[in-house]
């Protein structure tokens, strides 16, 4: 079987880490890398997402896997894909246009494997509910992240929190959406890997639909907090101001456009069943880009190392849960940290 991957936006942050893990790991894949502009080497595509016309390139190198990493809104790429019979990995997606674009996957006849990665952090937090419990006993589930403002982060992290930091957004409780709106309720979180109890407020990930839509479970939230307490007090200050609502798209983007130069990136899944309630933290030495590269890379070998039948999935859909939560522990830059507290006696198990 051929292995001609495409990844589109491979020129960005996550698109070259993408390339880095994947062709280490995967000498033999023939990896493409596609943008706006055509590169010095045949293996670098002119593939513009917003030009369809340039997509010719995508069967002249009969490639077979696309890898989507840059934002496209209008889904060419999916529909082309989808035409096609070409299979199709998306990890870029705010939660409105992923639920566009299932739509629009739900409404054709699927002869490839379309693929939606589109949760936090290349879309692995389902694959690991699953992994620590069963969810059709989960009651709900919490999402904590940590995000530090010194992290390398790319373009697209703060072009997503500038485009969507004013638009309200749904949590699940008893199986309802409840409207809510970004950097308010707050909620105190004690976190592991040293960082301690910190303030964090509500955030938007596609986790929240497909926690609640995809795998039913009737009560899902999620909070972030930044690694700088202020920066933390102030995000949730403009809000509850209305401030973002009289900003400009620009001047929202200087406010979350901070990089640094690296750093950690922690999240905390919490989930309550019947048996009392589990919390697996991870923590990526690395930061944000490189989990997210890192859940593509595994995303794309199941993908070539298992028979899934032509169909739509999210990611976690493709992965048995333990062996995805293994594969994570295997890699360096990356530590997980298990507790278990039960309802019965609260004896707390911890691993």
């Amino acid at each position: 079987m051929q292995h001609n991957i495409l990844i589109i936006g491979g020129n960005g942050l996550v698109g070259k880490t993408i390339a880095r893990i994947l062709q280490t790991r995967n000498p033999h894949f023939n990896i493409f890398i596609g943008g706006r502009k055509a590169g010095n080497t045949s293996r670098n595509l002119q593939v513009d997402v917003t030009d369809p016309g340039t997509f010719q390139t995508i069967i002249d190198n009969k490639i077979n896997l696309i890898i989507l990493s840059v934002n496209d809104k209008a889904d060419h790429v999916l529909k082309f894909a989808v035409k096609h019979h070409i299979d199709y990995l998306d990890i870029t997606k705010p939660t409105p246009d992923l639920i566009k674009a299932y739509e629009i996957a739900k409404h054709n006849q699927i002869n490839s494997r379309i693929v939606f990665s589109s949760g936090w952090m290349g879309g692995i937090v389902p694959g690991l509910v699953n992994a620590i419990s069963d969810s059709s006993e989960a009651e709900e589930i919490k999402l904590f992240v940590y995000y530090s403002v010194k992290d390398l982060a790319g373009e697209s992290s703060a072009h997503f929190m500038a485009e969507n930091v004013a638009v309200p957004f749904h949590r699940y409780q008893n199986d309802q959406p409840l409207s809510i709106r970004h950097f308010l309720n707050t909620e105190v979180h004690d976190f592991f890997f040293g960082i301690g109890k910190r303030n964090a407020y509500n955030f938007d990930v596609p986790d929240l639909y497909i926690l609640n839509r995809i795998e039913r479970i009737p009560n899902v939230s999620v909070k972030m907090t930044y690694n700088s307490k202020f920066i933390t007090w102030l995000l949730g200050s403009f809000q509850y101001l209305r401030v973002y609502n009289i900003l400009s798209l620009k001047e929202r983007k200087m406010i979350f456009g901070s990089s640094g130069n690296g750093d950690q990136a922690v999240f905390e899944i919490i989930v309550q069943d019947k048996n009392g309630h589990k919390k697996l933290s991870l923590q990526s030495i690395k930061g944000q880009a490189e989990l997210t590269a890192l859940s593509t890379v595994l995303h794309t070998e199941e993908l070539f190392r298992n028979p899934h039948e032509n169909n739509i999935y999210f990611s976690h859909q493709l992965h048995e849960p333990l062996s995805l939560l293994a594969q994570l522990n295997a890699y360096e830059t990356i530590n997980t940290h298990l507790t278990h507290e039960k309802n019965s006696n609260h004896q707390r198990a911890s691993q």
